[in-house]
């Protein structure tokens, strides 16, 4: 006699994710495991004892999974001045500045961060305006994207940071016209101060790490890839808060940490990175990829390209960026990780930094042949038109953060009139990569940007920025790079899941796979496309356990 289900979804429909997209209309659930998926006939495993949900015509999906997001950094961005949840102006950031920081008196440094480039002109705060909230201590005040600071006055003298301080190599202070320091600090300028910061505590990572799983979890994410695990800036090293989590049973999403290449070092710095993927382990966490940051973003020029960035006005500059690490150092090292059984987690921007990541694989291959470790390139936001099939032939996974194909002010602003109309249009490539035949997976950059999936697959969709997060009325940003609604979803979740080996036993909705799954608020393929970013999340479960409810 066939025994009753635990848990029974029924009436509405299923997106499988599978390779023919079965759609059904019905799932049981057993022992954290798929055990049936169909129609009327999986109702028969319906006992006294089985939880039974009602569909009611909203759709059951894959348990999304984000192949590149930072919870833990998240996580701290809400324990901290939280200012990523608006599109400010100055005014409001800053009144949001001084609320946090005369709530907290004695904090020796004001933290926190998520300010968005795009309001203030050239994409750079002053320390003067924040010396006028936050005078008497120091404040260090990461942007949205992470690849630059706000700081003020305080901050800057401790750091010793004056107008004869050099630029270090890997990035830039922003200076006023006397060279001075205005208070706003690029990329690498940024560890001038922030190796100044208080320690984050262990408890304060733990607690991190449960306040973004729990974020994620509202958003249906069942699993993720956190793009750095290992020292890195102020956030402390999330390595050992994940270890302790999963230990005590807190972590119920399943992570894929990469850990951190650290660029100031070079090869010797490989056994290090060994004992971490041994040290970084347990339950559902495993530490099997690095990540190798290999340029910055063009929003301040650090954003590696081919050829120079224009200047303003349609004429080429003498700056085209900046390769955080060598390409001869690149292409000894990932050679030596993939020959160890490491994932490559590479961050790509610019077309010569995806050029020089797409190069480094081609001599792991070389060398060792090819392997299963699935090596992917995020973000892929300029990619020249010769690299596009070279993905499908290294077996390299474009890792896509669909959110950001569209036009926004800081598009318009601060990244249009410095590529050019011709590599403008080489931008978020999506249509191309899937019609070239690579594998896609998607991911958010939480805290970036936000990590809803049907904000970002609405984008992806319609080349458009999703309900809520318009920032003014633009056109279809590059229509032909659009993906359909399945490709997206399947790239949320199936795509995911192949990027971080859990293929077997998630990322699709079939039999004998663990029931991560996620109950959206309706059918997104019912209405039409333009709707699709409204869809919101109503359960979430891990191994068929409710770990997020709507309204609980």
């Amino acid at each position: 006699m066939q025994q009753h289900a635990d848990l029974v979804f029924s009436g509405g429909p299923v997106f499988t994710a599978t390779t023919q997209r079965t759609r059904a209309t019905a799932v049981a659930v057993t022992g954290g495991r798929i055990v049936a998926v169909g129609h009327d006939e999986v109702r028969e495993l319906i006992g006294p004892r089985t939880e039974h949900v009602d569909l009611a015509g909203r759709m059951l999906v894959p348990g999304f999974q984000d192949a590149h997001a930072h919870p833990v950094w998240g996580g701290l961005d809400l324990m901290r001045c939280n200012l990523a949840e608006v599109f400010g102006t100055p005014q409001l950031y800053l009144d949001m500045i001084a609320e946090y920081a005369a709530a907290r008196p004695d904090d020796e440094w004001v933290l926190g961060g998520g300010w968005t480039m795009s309001a203030f002109p050239g994409g750079t705060p002053l320390a003067a305006d924040l010396d006028r909230v936050v005078p008497d201590r120091p404040a260090f005040l990461p942007n949205r994207d992470g690849h630059g600071a706000w700081v003020n006055s305080v901050a800057l003298r401790l750091a010793g940071i004056d107008k004869h301080t050099p630029d270090p190599a890997d990035g830039r202070i922003e200076r006023d016209a006397d060279g001075n320091p205005s208070g706003t600090l690029h990329e690498g300028a940024m560890s001038l101060v922030n190796r100044l910061l208080p320690r984050t505590t262990d408890e304060e990572l733990l607690q991190a790490v449960q306040l973004g799983q729990a974020y994620l979890h509202s958003f249906g994410v069942t699993g993720w890839q956190d793009a750095i695990v290992g020292s890195y800036g102020d956030a402390g090293d999330a390595g050992p808060a994940y270890v302790q989590a999963a230990e005590r049973g807190l972590l119920t999403g399943r992570v894929v940490g990469a850990i951190w290449w650290d660029r100031t070092r070079g090869l010797e710095q490989i056994d290090d990175l060994v004992a971490k993927r041994e040290a970084y382990r347990g339950g559902r966490f495993a530490s099997t990829s690095i990540k190798l940051m290999q340029d910055g973003v063009p929003e301040n020029f650090t954003a590696s390209m081919l050829e120079p960035y224009c200047d303003g006005h349609g004429h080429p500059s003498d700056n085209s960026g900046i390769s955080f690490i060598d390409p001869e150092v690149l292409n000894e090292a990932v050679p030596r990780l993939d020959a160890l059984g490491f994932q490559a987690h590479f961050h790509a921007i610019g077309d010569r930094a995806v050029r020089e990541c797409l190069d480094a694989v081609e001599h792991a291959i070389a060398r060792n042949g090819r392997s299963d470790h699935r090596h992917h390139i995020s973000h892929i936001q300029v990619v020249h038109p010769d690299d596009l099939h070279r993905f499908r032939e290294l077996d390299v996974v474009a890792n896509m953060q669909m959110l950001w194909a569209a036009y926004e002010p800081q598009m318009v602003e601060l990244t249009l009139p410095f590529l050019g109309d011709e590599r403008a249009a080489w931008q978020y490539p999506f249509g191309d990569l899937h019609r070239s035949g690579a594998v896609l997976a998607a991911g958010s950059d939480w805290s970036v940007t936000s990590p809803n999936p049907m904000s970002a697959i609405h984008t992806a969709v319609n080349r458009k920025s999703a309900p809520g997060l318009e920032e003014g009325e633009y056109e279809p940003f590059y229509i032909g790079q659009r993906l359909d609604l399945g490709t997206a979803l399947t790239a949320y979740t199936a795509g995911s899941a192949y990027v971080n080996h859990l293929e077997d036993v998630t990322g699709t909705i079939e039999v004998g796979k663990y029931a991560d799954l996620a109950l959206l608020d309706r059918d997104p393929f019912a209405g039409p496309d333009e709707e699709i970013g409204l869809t919101t999340v109503d359960q979430t479960f891990v191994e068929g356990e409710r770990v997020y409810a709507s309204g609980s």
